[in-house]
């Protein structure tokens, strides 16, 4: 649902609009300044913005202008007890979709509402398709591909979220592309001047990961021969992108959260605080939420990192992505091999029917594979393993085709599997017309394996 957020120096105005919005089920916050709006503006998304025009310390225009360069898709409704036209010119001038005058009627509040959020998605929706007609260059998306409805469902929250400063949590399964949504959120935000830097929590162990993350001083541990800047502070100005966060001891927990609700490090060592600007982004394939009902993730640090959670679908939920995944790897195949690799449809279909247990990272693998093995430049059905088929491909194991008596007859399982597997080899091999290495490639076994199966 729609998130509104009301900003009016009088408490009883602002009940007022809760009053009358809330049934509609829009999410509703509220301020009673532009400052605090401001501060709500950088942690969390808003679709609309209602706003008075007169306010002590900063009125609805100079809070619309800083609105707008926070959450550019968001739309604005200006209201003021003045009913002077030039209050009313001069917002829309300022980029104000409408301007009510006080005491507003109800049914007007709630008709110019549905009319700005139509209007706000219309804006975002503009852009998303913009930047899907770019496709895959550096001015869109980065490198995602897709048009599939989930995907242009996050294409929507990238526009919505990449100005804030709100903490994202992008959860999935592994290979769905989460680094990928991270460096785009960067992309478009107004940090993309600066360092995005990554981290693989997982990859190191817990007194790395501190000294990595926060820094040292000279002295700290054995071997700290001089002062050293935690990637926090190489972030500076930009994002850092904590992958694998799920993974982090609970000690380690404690200090991330410390830094997200203070902003400030502490290098190992030390015992003075610095400052940060920095926007964090983190990733995890766990479930989290598991976690913590087993004590391993504090229940505050995923409430703190999940202001923006973001669910990236597997491949097998937007099939209808595969063939642009498939075009877009080709390409990058092409150029760097510098031939020409095309895909026969037959192959393209049943690819397109696979289920994709390692999503996009196990499809580019594959298709790299083959796109390298193919000695004509066209990828056939043929060409793909058999993992993509399951057995469809596998004809009727003579020892048991024989058997149509009407009373079945069995036979010993070591005895069957060996026939399924002969009979498996045998189809191999004539599908890459008794090539021996390259079946054993498609088998991925050894050639000599092969050969003593023959």
């Amino acid at each position: 649902m729609a998130s509104i957020l009301l900003v009016d120096d009088d408490s009883s105005v602002i009940s007022i609009l809760k009053a009358v919005l809330e049934p509609g089920g829009y999410t509703i916050a509220s301020a009673g300044s532009g400052v605090a709006a401001l501060r709500l503006l950088g942690e969390s998304v808003f679709d609309l913005m209602i706003t008075d025009l007169v306010m002590p310390g900063m009125d609805g225009i100079n809070l619309m202008g800083k609105a707008k360069k926070l959450q550019p898709h968001m739309a604005v409704i200006v209201i003021s007890a003045s009913a002077a036209v030039d209050d009313a010119v001069k917002a829309m001038k300022c980029g104000a979709f409408d301007y009510i005058s006080k005491p507003f009627k109800f049914d007007e509040l709630l008709l110019t509402v549905q009319r700005a959020l139509s209007y706000c998605d219309l804006v975002t929706e503009n852009k998303v398709l913009r930047r899907s007609v770019q496709g895959t260059s550096q001015n869109g998306y980065g490198f995602i591909v897709g048009n599939s409805p989930p995907m242009l469902e996050i294409f929507r929250l990238i526009e919505k979220i990449a100005m804030t400063t709100s903490t994202v949590l992008i959860l999935g399964e592994s290979g769905t592309g989460k680094e990928l949504i991270a460096k785009a959120i960067h992309n478009c935000s107004s940090r993309s001047s600066g360092p995005f830097v990554k981290v693989n929590c997982a990859a190191m162990p817990e007194t790395l990961l501190e000294s990595e993350l926060f820094g040292y001083v000279k002295g700290a541990f054995t071997g700290a021969a001089d002062n050293k800047a935690g990637l926090f502070e190489e972030a500076e100005g930009g994002t850092i992108f904590l992958d694998e966060i799920g993974s982090i001891p609970l000690r380690m927990q404690v200090k991330l959260l410390r830094t997200l609700q203070e902003k400030e490090i502490r290098r190992l060592g030390s015992t003075k605080d610095h400052k940060v600007d920095v926007r964090v982004l983190a990733a995890t394939n766990e479930d989290l939420q598991k976690k913590i009902e087993q004590n391993e993730f504090r229940e505050d640090l995923y409430f703190r990192l999940s202001v923006i959670p973001i669910l990236v679908p597997p491949l097998r939920e937007r099939r209808e992505d595969i063939p642009l995944l498939i075009k877009h790897f080709l390409t990058a195949c092409d150029q760097e091999s510098g031939r020409k690799i095309e895909i026969a449809e037959e192959a393209v279909k049943a690819l397109t029917e696979y289920d994709w247990p390692g999503n996009i990272r196990q499809l580019e693998n594959l298709i790299r594979r083959v796109a390298i093995l193919s000695e004509n430049g066209v990828i056939t059905a043929a060409d793909l393993p058999q993992e993509v088929f399951g057995f469809q491909k596998t004809e009727p194991i003579d020892a048991l085709s024989e058997n149509t008596n009407e009373t079945e007859v069995f036979i010993p399982l070591k005895e069957y599997l060996k026939n399924v597997e002969t009979t498996y080899i045998r189809n191999v091999l004539k599908s890459c017309n008794d090539d021996k290495e390259r079946a054993a490639e498609i088998l991925e076994v050894s050639l000599a394996t092969l050969y003593r199966k023959l």
